[in-house]
């Protein structure tokens, strides 16, 4: 028992390692940037990536993000006998790990990416939709950050509602949790937009 609760209480810090592992400066270091953090936007994300260092760079960053949340959530499936709650818990920590890495003064990144790779294995349905809901208006309003906010303010209903109304009060709180961390990491993409100075796609200000 003792073996098994240290097993248990070791998958919140090993997906929190995994999540704070920063790719986007691993990435834009690679194609050229010294620090990606004084360029662009600032952050660690595969978009600002993309921006600065190039959209290869940028692909790359999204993939490696969204695997670290996906290999976080498979190994804490591996050591919880698939506990719906504890791979839940291994996605939030993981998502809190890219948000606020240990490595980089816990400024991390806004949480898309690592979220789409945890829960697309907690919830296939609802991220495919909300995936849908962030290409249909990130392309309509040329707003990536528009697409990503709408998209992941969505998720938790899509979750419950997809789930059949199943969906244990846990479950729904985490996911419900991580939705609102990412959507506070956007709160400066909010206040642009509102303020219509937010950057979009294949727009240069002049």
């Amino acid at each position: 028992m003792a073996e098994l609760n240290a097993t248990l209480i070791s998958i919140p810090a090993a997906a929190y390692l995994l999540g704070s592992i920063p790719f986007g400066l691993s990435m834009g270091k690679l194609f050229g940037a010294a620090d990606i953090r004084k360029a662009g936007s600032g952050n660690i994300g595969a978009t600002n990536v993309a921006r600065v260092a190039g959209p290869f760079a940028g692909i790359l960053t999204l993939l490696l993000d969204a695997a670290k949340g996906a290999f976080a959530v498979i190994l804490a499936a591996r050591l919880s006998d698939q506990s719906s709650t504890w791979t839940m818990i291994a996605g939030l920590c993981a998502l809190l790990g890219h948000c606020f890495p240990i490595w980089l003064g816990f400024h991390g990144g806004k949480g898309v990416a690592t979220g789409l790779g945890a829960f697309l294995f907690l919830a296939p349905k609802a991220v495919l939709i909300a995936a849908v809901i962030f290409i249909a208006v990130a392309v309509s309003s040329r707003y990536v950050s528009l697409g990503s906010i709408v998209a992941v303010a969505a998720f938790p209903f899509l979750a419950w509602l997809i789930g059949q109304y199943h969906i244990s009060g846990m479950g729904l709180a985490l996911i419900s949790g991580a939705s609102l961390l990412i959507l506070v990491k956007h709160r400066t993409n909010m206040r642009r937009l509102l303020a219509g100075t937010e950057n979009r796609v294949g727009v240069r200000r002049a």
